[in-house]
């Protein structure tokens, strides 16, 4: 059997919504912490590019990684 791969577009559909969900969070954390919603939302977006590059990197190489998948 073949191990299957995730694909390019399934990665970039799942980091999407993560960093969606993130940016949510994020907004408001900053907002809390600053009272300010254009540092809060400015933190957040700058937070959210960070990760969703890093988040994509991330998937890219462990869908590589044969370890710990069943044949």
């Amino acid at each position: 059997m073949r191990v299957k791969m995730e694909t390019r577009k399934r990665s970039l559909v799942k980091a999407v919504i993560w960093n969606l969900m993130g940016l949510l969070m994020m907004s408001l954390v900053g907002l809390l912490a600053t009272g300010s919603v254009a540092v809060g939302g400015a933190m957040a977006l700058i937070n959210t590019a960070i990760g969703f590059t890093l988040y994509l990197v991330y998937e890219r190489v462990w869908s590589h990684v044969r370890w710990g998948r069943h044949v």
